[in-house]
């Protein structure tokens, strides 16, 4: 089946440019003096000709600034990744913001600061008298 094999192949060609660029991007911050981000994951086209690079930030408010000189550093992480990955072809990077993380921690917020259940803790227990028969006729 080679759909199955191609399917395996993107999965570790992505793992593996997930590792690597974890470093290469690890090293970029610090040398170009970017707003920390790090990789979160990578999706590569079938063709395996571009990669999806999905990158989140320490700080939120700066993650557009630190995509930006991403993309502009993306020729030469390209050419670094082909120094230090056997592949013919480097795929081309497409750096994306995951925004999931900052999505998760605003769902924890609102999750911990809703107002504690006690109106419906009452309904529960009128619906539990409203069984017994013990229930006020209207």
């Amino acid at each position: 089946m080679p759909s199955s094999k191609s399917f395996h192949r993107t999965d570790r060609v992505s793992a593996q440019l997930r590792r690597e660029l974890g470093t290469l991007v690890h090293e970029a911050v610090r040398e170009h003096n970017l707003p920390s981000v790090s990789v979160s994951d990578v999706e590569v086209s079938r063709d395996l000709a571009h990669a999806k690079v999905f990158v989140t930030a320490l700080q939120a408010e700066r993650s557009k600034e630190a995509v930006k000189a991403l993309k502009e550093l993306s020729r030469e992480l390209r050419y670094q990744l082909g120094r230090a990955m056997k592949l013919r072809h480097v795929p081309e990077l497409h750096f994306h913001y995951d925004d999931s993380v900052d999505r998760g921690e605003r769902i924890g917020i609102l999750l911990r600061d809703l107002p504690p259940l006690e109106a419906e803790a009452d309904g529960d227990q009128a619906a539990a008298s409203e069984t017994d028969g013990d229930a006020k006729p209207e």
